[in-house]
């Protein structure tokens, strides 16, 4: 069963192009021009109930638009869109009651109350029966580990524990779609790999459909099987994840730390070792060195980095705003 559907959406925007200057303000009380951009373009989805999907791009490519549709709070400038068998922008309460939205860079919890007061504020909001209440929130202070944490002030707590506490918010009324953009903004790889832990049990467990924008890679890898790709507003790619960061992922970023400099017979070693390799040099200093290599040579150049025992090396996958740019190139030329 799909729980969204969306048929040639469309969302566009006039914007006043104002001349610079004074004498442009007063050229712009009496005539005014604007420009059309279209922030989302013909978007068509269907989306099943469960699934866990990525929506990717770089800023501005329309993911936040699309969301802020299918979520009511903005109206499509045409097309068709149905969520959970809803005109999302009638804001119907029987529609609002069935969905959360956590936005990383906004919170929706009050910070002179405490976590536990906050959540018995969304309790009343949502109506949920005191039992159910207590039932949930064990639930869900259990799975994120936040019991010490619900008599104090939100305003006190980390930006990795008020993110938990945002996600126990948004899932208190057990809603069937949880949109989420960009969650782990801004978090450290503990806290985000927690958060991504969490997600995923929610979605395991309770069969929640999850759409998550994301910028980095990591969350959506690990957390989700299919993936839309957006630029400039058009949907560019539909499929699986695995798939798309395969076909379209041609780099691996190599660094290498040294206790000691090297000296200009690595540099010798490294010309030789690495000849016909397609291996790029982004940075090279002393004691780091920084490369960049194609995906099909990275075990023979890591083998022969690992010959010099360096003090410490890690290798990096693209960003996606790479590997978007590398799509968005491709279908145009194809197109």
């Amino acid at each position: 069963m799909n729980v969204i559907e969306t048929e040639n959406l469309i969302k566009t925007y006039k914007r006043y192009k104002k001349k610079e200057g004074i004498r442009g303000s007063i050229q712009g009380l009496f005539h005014r021009e604007y420009e059309e951009k279209n922030a989302v373009n013909s978007v068509s989805l269907q989306i099943a109930e469960g699934d866990f999907l990525g929506l990717i791009g770089p800023n501005g490519a329309g993911k936040t638009t699309l969301i802020k549709m299918l979520t009511g709070i903005i109206a499509p400038t045409s097309g068709r869109i149905e969520v959970l068998g809803f005109y999302p922008n009638d804001l119907k309460n029987e529609f609002k009651m069935q969905y959360a939205v956590v936005m990383g860079q906004k919170s929706q919890l009050f910070f002179e109350l405490t976590a536990s007061d906050t959540l018995r504020m969304f309790k009343e909001i949502y109506e949920i029966p005191e039992e159910e209440y207590q039932r949930r929130k064990k639930y869900f202070t259990e799975l994120f580990q936040v019991e010490e944490l619900m008599n104090m002030q939100v305003r006190t707590l980390s930006l990795g524990e008020r993110m938990k506490m945002e996600l126990i918010a948004a899932l208190l009324h057990n809603p069937r779609i949880l949109f989420l953009d960009e969650p782990t903004i801004g978090l450290d790889a503990v806290a985000s790999r927690q958060i991504r832990s969490f997600l995923k049990r929610v979605n395991q467990e309770r069969g929640t459909t999850i759409l998550l924008t994301s910028h980095y890679m990591e969350d959506i890898k690990m957390l989700c099987g299919r993936s839309i790709v957006i630029n400039h507003g058009n949907k560019i790619y539909d499929g699986n994840t695995e798939e798309l960061f395969e076909r379209y992922q041609r780099n691996k970023k190599i660094t290498a730390t040294f206790e000691h400099a090297p000296g200009r017979d690595f540099e010798k070693w490294a010309g030789e070792a690495f000849r016909g390799q397609a291996v790029t040099i982004l940075e090279n200093t002393p004691y780091k060195k920084v490369w960049r290599v194609a995906k099909e040579n990275a075990n023979h150049v890591l083998q022969e980095i690992m010959r010099q025992e360096p003090a410490d090396i890690s290798v990096e996958e693209e960003e996606i705003g790479v590997i978007v740019e590398r799509i968005y190139r491709e279908e145009e030329a194809y197109a």
